[in-house]
């Protein structure tokens, strides 16, 4: 299995945004829409701030393949879902930490939508 280099994990979480563009069920990829995207560890995080009526995320968890580009890198990823309770809460965290200078507008349905939390693994 292909992992994340420092530096790409480095950049991405450095960036404020994330292009998720997720594999339709044609094997084309859907138009990219910016999100936001967190780390752990040696590990990248995506939500749906629609929760479970995301339009990316549906395709996202059905195909569980796409693209993302953020901070200069550019990869194929697959989607793992993240059912792990001690995951969630430390991703809980990070969206708290990374994104928190935009207020509980924004935040706390990223936070809500822990149901979505999908872990990026490059291919």
């Amino acid at each position: 299995m292909t992992t994340w280099t420092s530096d790409e994990l480095d950049r991405i979480a450095g960036a404020d945004e994330l292009e998720m563009a997720p594999l339709r069920r044609d094997g084309t990829l859907r138009e990219p829409v910016p999100i936001w995207v967190v780390r752990d560890g040696d590990d990248l995080y995506v939500r749906s701030f629609r929760g479970t009526d995301g339009g990316w995320w549906r395709i996202a968890r059905a195909t569980h393949g796409g693209h993302v580009r953020s901070g200069g890198v550019a990869k194929d990823v697959t989607f793992e879902e993240v059912p792990d309770h001690g995951t969630n809460d430390r991703v809980d965290t990070a969206y708290r930490s990374k994104y928190g200078r935009f207020g509980g507008a924004y935040v706390d349905p990223m936070v809500a939508a822990r149901a979505t939390t999908l872990r990026l693994l490059p291919r």
